[in-house]
């Protein structure tokens, strides 16, 4: 799975253009990171800039944002409305896919450390990146703002993170920047079937995490309690890493609960909305549905379909469009407006749509384009297509089992079935055109130029590392294709017997797979010269094979004699 990591720098400057355009540019210019949102505010004078990529490229585009505001932002004249210390005021990082928190930690401070020494400016690492809990908040690194970094940053307690401790005329203009790696974000609205704020304020206190606080006698009217500090005392809500509050929209002619998820993994989306829900019900509301602010990670909707397929006792297994479907009508996404995945998912946002994948083809195009003059796709990507095939069949019996009537206490040891079924599909499908790539690599590499001797040797080198990623992708097809084997022969012995044969033909299929993507193995691996590297692999293919072929003998014959009785 791709590492991607989303980026939200707010700038201090939200009502010249010119300069805001300029700090964006900047994020244009990297290869690979995608702009996805710029919100300025006049009141604040302050800019929200959101884009996404893989992390060394978006760690790229965050330095040269610091970079340019640091040039085009002058502190010394900035006012606003939002506490601030820097022209790039804050920069987050925050985990989108494929990698962890302590990854982005990693990220975080390297880019800190470079701005320190790099731009001078001071850095404050905050949240997951702190460098001791005092620095974990945000408020507390920022404490003093601008007005008092002078002095910040040169005692010794608040030393920056990185960067320089003594004031002097570049950080006078730039100030300090606080990067850290956190959470995403979700803001979130529950659509209620009442227009009372007091009551949507109600059901907010009974969920954020912060609460409400402690009154006399328990009363809504009785006199506030306070401790020894003479601080409020609170009632903590039911929900961690939330804050909400009620309110009116005019819009819609509705009373929302507002909240913002600021812990995902510790309370996901489907988890307020069921909390919410309970709450309102104790008060005799109902929620009508669940409006989305901004974006969305796909692996929430993944998580909240999957958590509804579950209540409902039905196979998790089923394609990713379908689970996300669940989700929208299961919270009531589409209650106010459309939702539309491709608009509100960040991952649907940042696909490269430039380029048509074999797999986007209909059957009879892709038919056609393999039929062409062209040498691929050839049958290395027919292999793992067959794969793929082969998986959808499996996974196919495992959905009917686990629907089946009769069947129903059985129906999560089929759907464990079926997500296997549908993680090797995804993956074989991916090889379709990984293989067409791998193909297109060694022909790159044969018109590289060959005048001089450095040009020789430059392109013969091309050539071997293009052969080797030509033998190691059908590898892993031919390995993938293997484990389709295990949910078939399942299917096969537990699975809805009136489907018996579709689990079969799907046998056949990893079986062509398997011998396919070995033929392929076999005619690139003559034109490499590691041979050491080419007889273990070749050794690790053959040993599949074999038991792939004694597998495919065994179940025909079982999957026949049981017809035929």
């Amino acid at each position: 799975m791709k590492q991607l990591i989303e980026c939200v720098p707010n700038i201090s400057e939200g009502r010249n253009q010119n300069i805001i355009k300029q700090v964006v540019d900047e994020i244009e210019k990297v290869e690979g990171v995608k702009l996805l949102d710029v919100d300025p505010g006049a009141t604040t004078n302050r800019t929200v800039i959101t884009f996404v990529g893989e992390p060394k490229q978006v760690c790229e585009a965050a330095f040269r944002v610091i970079k340019k505001a640091s040039e085009v932002i002058d502190m010394r004249s900035h006012h606003g409305d939002h506490p601030r210390f820097g022209a790039t005021d804050v920069c987050p990082l925050i985990p989108v896919s494929g990698i962890t928190m302590e990854e982005v930690v990693e990220y975080a401070r390297e880019l800190g450390k470079r701005v320190g020494d790099e731009l001078g400016i001071p850095v404050y690492c905050y949240e997951n990146a702190c460098m001791e809990p005092k620095r974990r908040n945000l408020a507390s690194c920022r404490a003093g703002e601008y007005e008092g970094l002078k002095e910040k940053i040169q005692n010794p307690d608040w030393k920056p993170c990185f960067g320089p401790n003594q004031w002097n005329d570049k950080i006078a203009m730039s100030g300090a920047t606080a990067i850290s790696a956190r959470d995403f974000l979700i803001a979130v609205n529950y659509n209620l079937n009442t227009t009372s704020t007091r009551r949507a304020n109600a059901i907010a206190f009974d969920v954020r995490e912060k609460g409400r606080p402690a009154r006399e006698g328990g009363k809504v009217n009785g006199k506030p309690l306070k401790d020894g500090n003479g601080k409020a005392i609170m009632i903590p809500g039911s929900l961690k890493g939330t804050k909400a509050i009620g309110w009116f929209i005019e819009e819609y002619g509705i009373a929302q609960v507002s909240m913002n998820i600021t812990n995902i993994s510790q309370t996901p989306l489907h988890i307020c909305f069921e909390e919410v829900c309970k709450k309102a019900g104790a008060r005799g509301i109902r929620v009508t549905g669940v409006e989305i602010v901004g974006l969305i990670p796909k692996k929430t909707l993944i998580d909240a379909g999957k958590y509804y397929l579950a209540k409902q006792e039905r196979s998790l297994g089923i394609d990713e469009k379908e689970i996300i479907k669940i989700a929208i009508k299961s919270m009531g996404l589409d209650d106010l407006k459309p939702f539309i995945p491709e608009e509100k998912v960040i991952e649907y946002l940042i696909e490269d749509k430039s380029k048509k994948k074999l797999v986007d083809m209909t059957c009879t195009e892709f038919a056609n384009e393999t039929a062409s003059e062209s040498p691929a796709p050839g049958g290395g990507s027919i292999a793992a297509y067959m794969g793929s095939l082969g998986a959808s069949l499996a996974t196919m019996v495992a959905n009917l089992s686990s629907h089946k009537a009769g069947w129903d206490e059985r129906w999560e040891e089929f759907s464990i079935i079926a997500e296997k079924g549908q993680a090797l599909k995804d993956e074989l499908i991916h090889l379709v055109d990984e293989d067409t790539n791998a193909f297109n690599k060694i022909m790159d590499a044969f018109g590289l130029p060959k005048k001089t001797d450095e040009e020789k040797a430059a392109r013969t080198n091309a050539i071997q590392e293009a052969t080797k990623y030509a033998i190691e992708i059908p590898y892993r097809t031919l390995c993938k294709s293997f484990e389709v084997f295990e949910i078939c022969q399942a299917m096969v012995e537990t699975g809805n017997p009136n489907s018996v044969t579709d689990a079969a033909v799907g046998i056949l299929c990893a079986r062509a797979a398997c011998y396919g993507a070995f033929m392929n193995m076999k005619i690139n691996a003559a034109s490499l010269n590691d041979k050491e590297f080419v007889n273990d692999i070749i050794a690790k293919g053959q040993e599949l094979i074999d038991k792939a072929e004694a597998i495919e003998k065994e179940y025909t014959a079982k999957v026949l004699k049981q017809i035929s009785e």
